[in-house]
């Protein structure tokens, strides 16, 4: 199945030399601590949490349209203590999602107006449908769909995901193409 083509303005996006497109419309608070690995495509008005703690995302990621990723935390007697957090590769993050997980495997699925609880682990080669709400803490094995309100196990994944996933986010970074600027 062919992925239709994605248009973008030129003049929206910053692209770098590594390959990333990064929306002009999106909030990236401490880019210092923002590490992109490259061919990532962050849409318009998402908001990544570098300045809490380091933010690492791996090459063939996209992050869709309003989604939040910002750093774990855990609560001590004295304050706050905030944890990096590590986005693999090829990890497709649907619209209006929440993720406040420690790690995030490569090969993920994560979909549209989805909540990841703090310190959730998702393991290489999983989903989250659309809408689900994960509880902090959880860990989602590989080869697994989470859904539901609060997320649990409602079925397997094909052994083919890591291919399916690769084949989508390179797809989808194909396919996403500037607009043709006529004078």
């Amino acid at each position: 199945m062919e992925l239709p083509e994605v248009k973008y303005d030129v003049t929206e996006y910053i692209e770098t030399a590594s390959g990333n497109k990064v929306s002009r419309q999106s909030v990236l608070c401490g880019s210092q601590n923002i590490v992109l690995n490259g061919k990532t495509i962050i849409m318009s008005d998402c908001i990544i949490r570098g300045d809490l703690a380091n933010v690492r995302i791996g090459r063939h990621c996209i992050i869709s349209a309003k989604a939040v990723i910002r750093p774990p935390f855990k609560k001590f007697s004295k304050g706050v203590a905030f944890f990096p957090l590590h986005i693999g590769d090829h990890v497709f993050i649907g619209e209006d999602s929440v993720i406040n997980a420690a790690q995030v495997g490569s090969f993920v699925q994560v979909g549209k107006n989805c909540v990841i609880g703090r310190r959730c682990i998702l393991k290489d080669c999983c989903a989250i449908a659309d809408n689900t709400v994960l509880p902090p803490e959880t860990v989602v094995p590989p080869f697994t769909l989470f859904s539901g309100s609060p997320g649990r196990f409602c079925g397997e994944l094909p052994e083919c995901t890591l291919e399916m996933m690769f084949d989508v986010t390179k797809g989808f970074y194909q396919n996403f193409v500037p607009l043709n600027k006529s004078k």
